[in-house]
């Protein structure tokens, strides 16, 4: 088995993998990619953090679950990672993040909850804001397309000769044109 086929074997066992355990539920899957913003949550977790939440059957007391804020709330929709600190699916859970003196004001039903905190990532959120920047995304496409053309490489093929009329004969050697100065009789060189 040749390399190139090894290696595109192991890629898409890696596409599979994601695509059953990591797919983002915009895309149907069960877990969301979230970056933390803020410090309500040191030591746990940074600011600038990639945290993984996974969809689960039930939530408790101490879990930590990323929810969105409910609706008809003050900042409806955004998406808050704190710890449950009470309450229930059914009538609210209360929520606190682990830097913070007092509770959410909000108070997430069990469908409002996105998800249990699963992997984290230290640091690698900032990295991917950086990356949806615009002008960083230029720069990416551009940098990828100059690597595929330099992978690529030349061609080694040079472009075929023009076909030549019938019935006219090409010389073996060119000829200089004759306003070529080390041409011109002696007598109108330059010195």
């Amino acid at each position: 088995m040749k390399a190139g086929h090894i290696g595109l074997a192991v890629l898409m066992v890696l596409l599979a993998a994601w695509f059953v355990f990591l797919r983002p539920v915009s895309l149907g899957g069960s877990v969301l990619y979230v970056v933390i913003r803020g410090d309500s949550m040191e030591p746990s977790y940074l600011s600038g953090d990639l945290l993984i939440v996974q969809a689960a059957t039930s939530y408790g007391t101490s879990d930590v679950i990323a929810y969105r804020v409910p609706s008809g709330e003050v900042g409806e929709g955004i998406v808050v990672v704190h710890r449950i600190a009470g309450g229930s699916a059914s009538e609210g859970f209360q929520m606190r993040g682990d830097n913070n003196p007092s509770r959410d004001p909000w108070t997430p039903r069990g469908t409002d909850v996105v998800g249990k905190a699963w992997v984290l990532i230290p640091g690698l959120g900032r990295v991917l804001v950086a990356i949806r920047q615009p002008l960083v995304l230029a720069a990416l496409a551009a940098s990828l397309v100059v690597g595929f053309i330099i992978w690529r490489g030349p061609t080694g093929r040079l472009p075929a000769p023009a076909p030549m009329p019938a019935g006219s004969r090409r010389s073996h050697r060119a000829r200089p044109p004759a306003s070529r100065p080390d041409r011109l009789p002696r007598e109108g060189r330059l010195r």
